[in-house]
C-alpha cells in the first residue's frame, strides 16, 4: 500500500449531502442511479451517478445523507456529467454499501 502525506489527504473535500432527487440511468451497461445531492448553501446541488441498485431502491435513497468527494473535476459518465463522487465500500459480491454518517449532520459538513 502506498502511503500519502497529510497534505494529500487534506486536499480531498469529503462532504455530507442529502439525496433529494433520483432517476434511473437505463442506458448504462450496469444499472445505476443518477442522484441529485444537496450539499447546503455553500456548495448547492451536485449530480452523481452511482451503481448502487443492488442494495438501494428509491425509497431507501431519497432523503438519505451520503458522503461524497466534491472537489474532483466534473466527469462524463455515460449520458450524464458527474459533479461529485458518492463514496462506498464493495462487498464480496461486488455490491456497494454507501459510506454514510450514523447521525444527522448539516448538509455540506466536511469530514473531520
Amino acid at each position: 500500500m502506498e502511503t500519502i502525506e497529510w497534505a494529500d489527504f487534506a486536499r480531498v473535500e469529503l462532504r455530507v449531502g442529502t439525496v433529494v432527487e433520483l432517476t434511473e440511468l437505463p442506458q448504462a451497461r450496469r444499472p445505476a442511479w443518477v442522484m441529485i445531492v444537496d450539499f447546503g448553501a455553500e456548495l448547492g446541488m451536485k449530480k452523481s451517478s452511482a451503481r448502487i441498485t443492488d442494495l438501494y431502491d428509491r425509497e431507501s435513497l431519497l432523503g438519505k445523507q451520503v458522503v461524497a468527494v466534491v472537489n474532483f473535476p466534473p466527469k462524463q459518465i455515460g449520458q450524464i456529467m458527474s459533479e461529485c463522487l458518492v463514496t462506498g465500500f464493495y462487498q464480496d459480491g461486488g455490491a456497494v454499501v454507501l459510506a454514510v454518517p450514523d447521525q444527522p449532520v448539516p448538509n455540506g459538513a466536511r469530514l473531520a
